[in-house]
Protein backbone atom coordinates (compact mmCIF):
# COMPACT_ATOMS: atom_id res chain seq x y z
CA UNK A 1 0.00 0.00 0.00
CA UNK A 2 1.01 3.57 -0.53
CA UNK A 3 2.42 5.27 2.58
CA UNK A 4 0.85 8.60 1.59
CA UNK A 5 -2.67 7.19 1.27
CA UNK A 6 -3.39 4.20 3.52
CA UNK A 7 -6.86 3.88 1.93
CA UNK A 8 -5.38 3.33 -1.54
CA UNK A 9 -6.69 0.44 -3.59
CA UNK A 10 -4.31 -2.56 -3.31
CA UNK A 11 -4.85 -3.19 -7.03
CA UNK A 12 -2.82 -0.04 -7.71
CA UNK A 13 0.28 -1.51 -6.08
CA UNK A 14 -0.22 -4.76 -7.99
CA UNK A 15 -0.61 -3.01 -11.36
CA UNK A 16 2.41 -0.79 -10.70
CA UNK A 17 4.57 -3.76 -9.67
CA UNK A 18 3.57 -5.62 -12.83
CA UNK A 19 4.34 -2.65 -15.08
CA UNK A 20 7.67 -2.04 -13.32
CA UNK A 21 8.69 -5.69 -13.63
CA UNK A 22 7.74 -5.90 -17.31
CA UNK A 23 9.65 -2.67 -17.97
CA UNK A 24 12.79 -4.19 -16.49
CA UNK A 25 12.25 -7.39 -18.48
CA UNK A 26 11.94 -5.31 -21.65
CA UNK A 27 15.22 -3.51 -20.88
CA UNK A 28 16.94 -6.83 -20.21
CA UNK A 29 15.65 -8.30 -23.49
CA UNK A 30 16.78 -5.18 -25.36
CA UNK A 31 20.31 -5.48 -23.93
CA UNK A 32 20.40 -9.21 -24.75
CA UNK A 33 19.25 -8.61 -28.32
CA UNK A 34 21.82 -5.89 -28.92
CA UNK A 35 24.57 -8.09 -27.46
CA UNK A 36 23.51 -11.06 -29.58
CA UNK A 37 23.31 -9.05 -32.81
CA UNK A 38 26.67 -7.39 -32.16
CA UNK A 39 28.28 -10.76 -31.39
CA UNK A 40 26.91 -12.28 -34.59
CA UNK A 41 27.80 -9.30 -36.82
CA UNK A 42 31.27 -8.37 -35.53
CA UNK A 43 33.08 -11.09 -37.51
CA UNK A 44 31.64 -9.85 -40.82
CA UNK A 45 32.58 -6.16 -40.54
CA UNK A 46 35.82 -4.19 -40.31
CA UNK A 47 37.18 -3.37 -36.88
CA UNK A 48 36.38 0.32 -37.36
CA UNK A 49 32.77 -0.51 -38.23
CA UNK A 50 32.57 -2.83 -35.22
CA UNK A 51 33.74 -0.02 -32.93
CA UNK A 52 31.23 2.36 -34.48
CA UNK A 53 28.43 -0.18 -33.99
CA UNK A 54 29.53 -0.76 -30.40
CA UNK A 55 29.64 2.94 -29.53
CA UNK A 56 26.34 3.89 -31.12
CA UNK A 57 24.63 0.70 -30.01
CA UNK A 58 25.82 1.48 -26.48
CA UNK A 59 24.39 4.99 -26.74
CA UNK A 60 21.04 3.62 -27.90
CA UNK A 61 21.03 1.18 -24.98
CA UNK A 62 22.00 3.94 -22.55
CA UNK A 63 19.25 6.30 -23.70
CA UNK A 64 16.58 3.59 -23.84
CA UNK A 65 17.50 2.35 -20.38
CA UNK A 66 17.44 5.90 -19.01
CA UNK A 67 14.03 6.50 -20.60
CA UNK A 68 12.58 3.34 -19.06
CA UNK A 69 14.01 4.21 -15.63
CA UNK A 70 12.55 7.72 -15.90
CA UNK A 71 9.16 6.27 -16.87
CA UNK A 72 9.20 3.91 -13.88
CA UNK A 73 10.18 6.79 -11.57
CA UNK A 74 7.30 8.90 -12.93
CA UNK A 75 4.83 6.03 -12.51
CA UNK A 76 6.09 5.54 -8.96
CA UNK A 77 5.53 9.19 -8.06
CA UNK A 78 2.03 9.45 -9.51
CA UNK A 79 0.80 5.88 -9.42
CA UNK A 80 -2.34 6.67 -7.40
CA UNK A 81 -3.46 9.18 -10.01
CA UNK A 82 -2.47 7.14 -13.06
CA UNK A 83 -3.64 3.71 -11.98
CA UNK A 84 -6.54 5.04 -9.90
CA UNK A 85 -8.11 6.62 -12.97
CA UNK A 86 -7.58 3.42 -14.96
CA UNK A 87 -9.18 1.29 -12.23
CA UNK A 88 -12.07 3.75 -11.92
CA UNK A 89 -13.00 3.18 -15.56
CA UNK A 90 -12.47 -0.57 -15.26
CA UNK A 91 -14.90 -0.62 -12.33
CA UNK A 92 -17.41 1.49 -14.27
CA UNK A 93 -17.19 -0.87 -17.22
CA UNK A 94 -17.78 -3.88 -14.96
CA UNK A 95 -20.82 -2.23 -13.37
CA UNK A 96 -22.20 -1.38 -16.79
CA UNK A 97 -21.70 -4.92 -18.09
CA UNK A 98 -23.49 -6.43 -15.05
CA UNK A 99 -26.55 -4.21 -15.43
Amino acid sequence: MNKQNPQADPRIAKKFAGDRNWSFVAVGVLWALYAFVFYEVKDYVDQQVAWTLAVFGGLVLLFNTAAILAMVAHLSEERDEIYGLDLHYVDLAKKKSYS
